[in-house]
């Protein structure tokens, strides 16, 4: 909102100043700076209204130290990063952008399911919550919308890269009729894509439709058969990770902050053709704008850690977990870096291995010898160093220190190829 009103004070009054709301890295800070407030301030008073309604969180006994002490710890905080994210967003972002449009959805949709799931565990006394498959059916949903907006809309497109040999126009003579600018490096012309990124290549760039170039001609118009289904399973699968993370106190906030601020990084250098061009990645128009929309997410994680850090005044629950999880992984294909996910979310992955390895064990052995065995103490893989006597703060810096280091080949595979 205030980039619209500045933005007409500007062009309207000529009020000074008025014009560096037109800067993506001012409106970007601003985002950071009011998030952080906003958690701040709001997380101490909802913290406050959460012990007065006795919102306690339940916990299951698994025989870890300093487990009984956060029995009764309030929980539906993540309320406080949902507001700090999307009140920042809404005063500085460009609120007809597409990709934007697409982020408020993602927060608002799974915060509402993550809600749900902390309202029956909370005020129903259900400690399942709610249902599994529900949760899916949710997540399928945003996958389905977040999909099929991209294939459809007209405002999600790319610039394609141009090959300087065929900037003379010549006529069937050979007649130069024109020279084109010979500093131009991207088409002028926007085209709808199924591309994406490849980490570790040079020419880093696959297209989900030519999977099914075996249809023959006219193969495009099936993309959304791959391109759909690839998106809804990354939205499930990382935000479901994000969930198994939030196990201690401060882990799953610290390590989306650090995911956070690197996919700013990569929406601002896609949406800006200067360093797209030196970097020889894909432009993306308008997605520069997504570092307002990630700032204030990062800004929101950092304010959440204030009250989230061992010993933890407040958890998150499903209502935050969700969420951040969501927000990750759309966040990441809107910018077609999806294909990075496992680098830069090394931290979910390895924890949702650790629960699947686990399980999968377990029942093998239990069905082949009679009795399961476990391949790790305790699962998700947080659990088996505080099983092996690692005390919280320690773990959580330890993975926070791993998270900093995949971040950075994160970044490093804009060049590195």
């Amino acid at each position: 909102m205030f980039y619209y009103l500045f933005t007409y004070l500007d062009q309207t009054f000529d009020v000074p100043g008025a014009g560096v709301f037109q800067y993506i890295t001012f409106r970007a800070a601003a985002a950071v700076i009011t998030s952080l407030i906003i958690s701040l301030l709001l997380g101490k008073r909802l913290i406050n209204v959460l012990v007065r309604k006795q919102v306690g969180e339940t916990i299951r006994d698994l025989g870890l130290e300093g487990q009984t002490e956060k029995k009764g710890t309030p929980t539906m905080g993540g309320l406080i990063i949902l507001g700090a994210i999307l009140v920042p967003t809404l005063f500085f972002a460009k609120l007809n952008n597409i990709y934007n449009i697409l982020m408020l959805f993602t927060t608002v949709w799974l915060g509402l399911i993550g809600f749900l799931d902390d309202y029956i565990k909370v005020f129903r006394k259900n400690k399942k919550g709610l249902a599994g498959k529900f949760k899916i059916y949710g997540q399928l949903v945003l996958g389905l919308v977040v999909g099929l907006t991209m294939y459809m809309s007209d405002d999600i497109v790319i610039r394609e890269k141009i090959d300087q040999r065929e900037l003379i126009e010549t006529s069937e003579t050979g007649e130069i009729l024109k020279v084109s600018d010979p500093t131009l490096k991207f088409s002028r012309e926007t085209v709808k894509s199924t591309k994406t990124t490849i980490p570790f290549f040079k020419n880093n760039e696959a297209d989900y439709s030519k999977i099914l170039a075996f249809l023959g001609e006219g193969y495009e118009r099936w993309a959304y058969l791959i391109f759909i289904p690839i998106v809804v399973l990354i939205i499930v699968g990382v935000s479901n990770g994000a969930n198994l993370t939030d196990g201690i106190d401060g882990l799953a906030t610290g390590t989306s902050a650090i995911i956070g601020a690197t996919l700013g990084i990569l929406a601002w250098v896609s949406g800006n053709i200067v360093f797209a061009d030196y970097l020889n990645i894909m432009y993306l128009p308008d997605t520069g704008e997504l570092t307002i929309f990630i700032s204030a997410f990062v800004g929101a994680c950092i304010g959440f850690l204030w009250y989230n850090t061992y010993p933890a005044q407040v958890f998150m629950g499903d209502t935050g977990s969700l969420a951040i999880g969501g927000i990750i992984a759309v966040f990441a294909i809107l910018i077609r870096k999806e294909l990075l996910i496992p680098i830069l979310c090394g931290i979910f992955l390895v924890e949702s291995l650790s629960v699947i390895m686990q399980v999968s064990y377990f029942k093998y052995t239990k069905r082949k010898f009679g009795e399961g065995r476990r391949i790790f103490k305790m699962s998700p893989l947080h659990h088996h160093y505080q099983v092996m006597g690692y005390p919280e703060p320690k773990i959580v810096q330890r993975f926070i220190i791993v998270g900093i280091m995949l971040a950075v080949v994160t970044i490093i595979t804009l060049k590195l190829r």
